[in-house]
């Protein structure tokens, strides 16, 4: 834990050494708060020896554990530096952007800080570089936080939007989004029992039994703590965005193998081999992965894309990982995995890379679709080979 804490006692209107005067330009979020996590970003001018320069200040929030969870800064006006730690920070959102007030940032910040101190989570970066937004609680009233949060919340579209948002927040213990877009006699305790939780999936359907066509009967599979539970519920909307009425129903676990059941989904996969070092992909690679996050493994490196949109929370069954377009996998052996989900999304991830600056050294030997991911299994094991990889589970499951 930080020695670092929220509340400071001296005065807003210093600043640091190096700072004759800061100015506040603009600010903007993504509308993505019933996600339960949102991005920010904060332009300044800032002003030394009668010299002005620009200051950005972005900042990644997770309302279910993590709190103020990463912040980058960057001084100057570089569009391709700005780009990237945007992309970096803010690419697997799928939100649009609200502009903001420097108070109503203030707000964001102050709200978020205090789920550090709650959870005992360290600031993030270079802290003395926004502390100074920490000072001073805003205290905002009832009124002005309704309408903050209409700026940061996207607009609920549907039914399934709207239920799918609520128990995601819900069983996030994200109990301030929760009542957002819930009325107030609606009791957010009856799971209080079960710790917070991901929502993995969940399925909606009409409840025959009931007059009001407003009322339906969800089945979540909720991952917790490494376990998983399927909690049975019935909610009933008003058509204008909000929960009227919410029962439990019932809640059980179930083992990893039914969870796995559950999520299984297609896989499907192109293997291209690279006519270049696979250390060099990055550098050639053009715009193919500028959105992306990426991870590194012990044989490679991953670069995941996301949707821009969030509209797989407008469809009846909700699953967490429909947010992704579609993966690359780049193995040391000089192997790309291009992966998707859906054919649409891997025909789309086969258009990129054919338009992008590797096409030429980038060629295609083998397709596949598998009844479930398997990506992943590779990624994991000791081989440096796809098709050696599936050569030797073939011969395993004979």
């Amino acid at each position: 834990m930080t020695d670092k804490k929220f509340t400071v006692i001296r005065g807003g209107i210093d600043l640091p050494p190096d700072i004759d005067k800061r100015s506040f330009c603009s600010a903007y979020s993504t509308d993505t708060r019933l996600m339960g996590v949102l991005g920010l970003s904060i332009h300044w001018e800032i002003e030394k020896n009668g010299i002005a320069n620009d200051f950005y200040q972005f900042f990644y929030l997770d309302a279910e554990e993590y709190a103020i969870e990463n912040y980058i800064s960057v001084h100057g006006n570089n569009p391709e530096e700005i780009h990237k730690v945007e992309n970096t920070l803010m690419g697997g959102l799928g939100g649009r952007k609200s502009e903001l007030t420097e108070r109503e940032c203030r707000i964001i910040l102050t709200e978020f800080a205090k789920l550090n101190e709650k959870y005992e989570k360290p600031f993030p970066g270079k802290y003395d570089e926004y502390s100074f937004l920490l000072e001073n609680n805003p205290d905002p009233d009832q009124r002005e936080m309704t309408a903050l949060m209409k700026k940061i919340c996207t607009p609920i579209e549907n039914d399934y939007q709207l239920i799918h948002y609520f128990l995601m927040r819900m069983f996030g213990k994200d109990m301030i989004a929760a009542r957002f877009i819930s009325s107030q006699d609606v009791n957010l305790d009856l799971y209080s029992d079960i710790s917070a939780a991901a929502l993995c999936k969940n399925t909606i359907d009409a409840d025959i039994t009931s007059e009001n066509p407003g009322t339906y009967i969800t089945e979540s599979l909720i991952e917790l703590d490494s376990s998983y539970m399927i909690a049975i519920s019935k909610i009933e909307v008003d058509g204008r965005g909000t929960v009227v009425d919410f029962q439990r129903v019932n809640a059980f676990k179930v083992t990893p193998a039914e969870a796995a059941m559950q999520l299984a989904r297609p896989e499907f996969m192109t293997i291209y081999t690279l006519l270049f070092d696979a250390s060099e992909f990055e550098m050639r690679c053009g715009s193919l992965i500028d959105e992306a996050m990426s991870s590194s493994y012990d044989n490679g490196k991953m670069y995941m894309m996301f949707n821009k949109h969030n509209n797989h929370v407008k469809s009846r069954i909700f699953m967490l990982s429909e947010d992704v377009s579609g993966l690359i996998y780049i193995s040391e052996s000089g192997q790309l995995l291009a992966v998707s989900y859906s054919l649409h999304g891997i025909h789309t991830l086969e258009s990129s890379i054919r338009k992008s600056p590797i096409a030429g050294g980038a060629f295609p030997i083998a397709k596949y679709e598998f009844k479930e991911p398997i990506l992943y299994d590779f990624i994991q094991s000791d081989f440096y080979d796809f098709n050696d990889f599936l050569e030797f589970i073939r011969d395993d499951d004979n």
